[in-house]
């Protein structure tokens, strides 16, 4: 114990003794151990984390793979076929994602929400704080009650305890509060914060959802928890069976639909899309942390060069080489102990400025944050920094010579491994740096690329903004027709307003809904199962969006109810429905050949629109509002079985400040209880929507550029200590006749042979890497030779900058001075 407590007082007053030195080294594993503790909260909050359920490895996701569509979704009918037939699992739970405009306080909001059946709650094993969860009975009964968040019920109601019983207003509809679930609980697990839920109510599905007319929606989920004993696997195949029996059961109308029983868990499939992203981003701070111990390892390895004669004689007297390595165990573990602390302080300070800068894609934003296992992984990362840093300076004193070691000194020179092992730090620092700062090179240019694509709209001035009627006072295709038109007549005739209209879906969306359909002359026996995304518009769509006109016409007032139904397809649809032809007069139907809806004729065509601009063209086609029988046939009932709500899009010569006050001063006038969301411009919605590829990109980036930094600091450590180590033989080589810029040229070559034998090994280690990150980029290689080359370049130029301070030091050398020391 008195011997660590020796060992601890001597490295203290060596730290004391070197106060650059010393901060130079905590800032220097500060950075890396920081940016790596940053990115494991990361990891940690959305990938290793458990599910805020019970025992929620045993939850799943099921239904039905509906052809060559992702994903898995079921129809409302199958909820309950599903629950009764299987035989995997404890618990099955059936939801849809919804929205209410919740009414009663300062001015309408919408509000995300979930329709959930009774057993889901059970399904996911958590039970409310406060009050209780709804039955089957008053599911069945379409009772008005609501079970409330956490974060609604501190935001709206301030923790009061007595909320229990109180009304909230729903679509214009009271409802009962009756529960409140735990802060943490997050259900449907949504991307990002816009989206989650914030109340659940009954899914209570109507007969209308039941009905024959929605038996080809697969819009509804399903939860189920697995029996014990029951793996993945069997639960797949148990879902399998029931689906055949459910294909086996479908009309005349649906018999060319095949659809196939899935099964994943839950967890992999939240984070699935977002794994590999955090996996590169912890492989690149990976190497930024690695590059800061090989940096922190030159400088002790320096440190413990100087202090070679000192080492010498502590041996000559009687030291032990175990204690001199404990020594520099120990110094090198306070050094990374203090800058692990500071490298949390800096993770900590990061991630609560720069949360909000995620991505909305991210699911489980909320998990992020520095806790105690975030928090043992900065500790564990420091202790490890320090122990790897010492080894090269402690094994150096170890085969310290006393008789050796007081020669070098007296010349001034070290020996040839200590050379050796400087160098090699070096240019494994060059290494690592080139291929952080190549993958970063490809990932920019493949941000550049997806910029310069065409998004197939015009996003400036113009801007959108969703909104869901409430169907007490909208309950009938008239009363909505009545706001549609309220609402662009009104915007239209607004000073600076070009074009306005109304749609179920806008292009600056990378969600759109999709739907079978049937070209004519195609046979049953001959139709495949495709998908193609439709947009119901009402007004001047194509005008506000910005979207072109490539032949044809687009749509007027005259396309009613009582004229020939019409579509507009884009540019994709006509190339892949009729190559070669002119789509124009051509005629489709949506669904399978037997479905018997009637045909619209395509009238137009426009240009493709695509968002995110990193992923192809689908196919799309446009519809009128005012002719529901192209979805529905003629046979369309009058009243709404569902909220109806979608999008206003404008466009103005006014700045997005005025538009947005005209939009809702205009609806407020139509309809003042209307609650709009996601009111902003096209713009936004774009930079929203790539934010991913941008978060990415930017985040390498700037590891790279740390990266670079560290290289750097670390060439022009090792070479300014090489130059002091030879001075006496570079005064030697200028009273011998050489000239200052030749010394300069000597110094500066062997900088840039190190940097040259890095940039090599980098080299490799880049093609090795791109085997890793091919799949992230758009319209670029991660081979692309200009961008190994310019990562060449720079880490050369850089490697040069660097060598230049000591080469100017060596070539500025007084010889007379230099060869008195000797």
């Amino acid at each position: 114990m008195d011997g660590l407590s020796q060992t601890l007082r001597f490295a203290f007053r060596q730290l004391r003794k070197t106060p650059g030195f010393t901060l130079t080294v905590v800032l220097t594993l500060a950075l890396g151990i920081g940016a790596a503790t940053a990115i494991f909260s990361l990891v940690e909050g959305v990938l290793l984390r458990p599910l805020p359920f019970k025992d929620g490895d045993r939850l799943v996701l099921l239904g039905d793979h509906l052809g060559g569509r992702p994903g898995i979704s079921v129809r409302a009918r199958e909820i309950a076929i599903y629950s009764g037939a299987t035989q995997a699992f404890s618990f099955l739970g059936g939801y849809i994602t919804a929205s209410f405009e919740l009414s009663g306080g300062a001015q309408p909001e919408e509000i995300n929400a979930g329709r959930l059946n009774s057993v889901m709650f059970p399904t996911l094993g958590v039970q409310p704080i406060v009050g209780r969860v709804f039955t089957a009975q008053e599911e069945d009964a379409r009772q008005p009650v609501a079970v409330i968040s956490y974060a609604l019920w501190i935001n709206r109601y301030r923790r009061d305890p007595q909320v229990i019983g109180r009304s909230i207003v729903l679509d214009r509809k009271p409802y009962s509060i009756i529960g409140v679930m735990p802060r943490g609980f997050e259900f449907p697990l949504q991307f990002g914060r816009l989206h989650q839920a914030q109340l659940w109510v009954p899914l209570s599905l109507t007969p209308d959802e039941l009905s024959e007319q929605h038996s080809g929606f697969w819009g509804y989920h399903m939860i189920a928890r697995l029996k014990d004993g029951v793996a993945i696997p069997q639960a797949a195949q148990d879902t399998d069976r029931v689906a055949r029996q459910i294909m086996g059961d479908f009309p005349a109308s649906m018999s060319a639909i095949h659809i196939q029983g899935d099964v994943r868990q839950l967890r992999e499939s939240v984070v699935a899309d977002v794994r590999p992203v955090l996996q590169t981003l912890f492989l690149a701070v990976a190497i930024v942390l690695l590059i800061a111990c090989v940096n922190v390892s030159s400088l002790l390895l320096v440190r413990a060069i100087r202090q070679r004669r000192e080492y010498a004689v502590r041996v000559a007297i009687g030291a032990s080489s175990s204690r001199i390595i404990r020594e520099s165990v120990v110094h090198g573990l306070l050094l990374s102990l203090a800058g692990g602390l500071l490298g949390l302080a800096f993770a900590t300070i990061a991630i609560r400025t720069t949360l909000h800068l995620l991505p909305d894609s991210m699911p489980r934003i909320d998990s992020v944050s520095i806790n105690p296992s975030v928090a043992g992984f900065a500790l564990l990362v420091a202790v490890a920094t320090g122990a790897l840093c010492s080894l090269a300076p402690a094994f150096g004193a170890l085969r310290t010579n006393l008789i050796e070691s007081l020669k070098e000194v007296a010349q001034g020179s070290g020996s040839a491994s200590h050379t050796w092992l400087r160098s090699a730090l070096v240019v494994s620092e060059v290494a690592i740096a080139l291929v952080l700062l190549t993958v970063s090179g490809v990932f920019l240019r493949s941000l550049q690329k997806m910029y310069a694509v065409d998004p197939g709209f015009r996003a400036d001035h113009a801007l959108f903004a969703g909104y869901q009627l409430p169907l007490r006072q909208y309950p009938t295709d008239g009363s909505v027709q009545v706001f549609n038109q309220a609402v662009v007549d009104q915007l239209s005739s607004k000073p600076g307003v070009i074009a306005v209209a109304i749609s179920n879906a806008v292009a600056a969306s990378d969600v759109s809904p999709q739907s079978a359909y049937t070209i004519e002359g195609v046979s049953a026996e001959n139709w495949k199962l495709k998908f193609a995304a439709f947009t119901r518009v009402y007004g001047d769509y194509f005008g506000a969006m910005g979207i072109p006109l490539v032949i044809g016409r687009t749509f007027t007032m005259h396309d009613d109810s009582n004229a020939p139904l019409v579509v507009i397809v884009n540019q994709a649809m006509a190339k892949d429905c009729w190559p070669g032809q002119t789509p124009l007069g051509k005629r489709m139907h949506v669904g399978n050949p037997k479905k018997g809806l009637p045909w619209a004729t395509v009238v137009g065509v426009v240009a493709d629109t695509k968002m995110p601009r990193d992923v192809p063209s689908i196919d799309q086609w446009y519809t009128p509002m005012s002719q529901p029988a192209t979805l529905y046939g003629s046979g369309t009932p009058g009243n709404l079985s569902g909220p109806p709500g979608g999008y206003i899009s404008m466009r103005s010569a006014l700045d997005p400040e005025h538009m947005i006050q005209a939009l809702r001063s205009t609806i407020a006038e139509i309809d003042p209880l209307l609650a709009l969301q996601e009111v902003r411009p096209l713009t936004d919605a774009i930079s929203q929507i790539e934010k991913p590829r941008r978060f990415t990109t930017d985040l390498i980036t700037a590891f790279a550029a740390g990266a670079l930094l560290l290289a750097i600091t670390g060439i022009y450590a090792v070479m300014a200590f090489s130059v002091s180590q030879r001075t006496q033989e570079i005064a030697i080589r200028m009273a011998l006749g050489a000239q200052r810029g030749g010394i300069a040229k000597l110094v500066l070559i062997a900088g840039a042979k190190l940097a040259l034998l890095g940039c090599s090994l980098g080299v490799l280690g880049s093609l090795a890497a791109s085997r890793l990150v091919g799949s992230f980029l758009f319209g670029v290689r991660a081979t692309d030779p200009l961008v190994h080359l310019a990562a060449i370049l720079i880490m050369m130029l850089m490697a040069l900058l660097a060598s230049a301070l000591p080469a100017m030091r060596a070539a500025s050398a007084d010889p007379i001075d230099a060869l008195r020391s000797i």
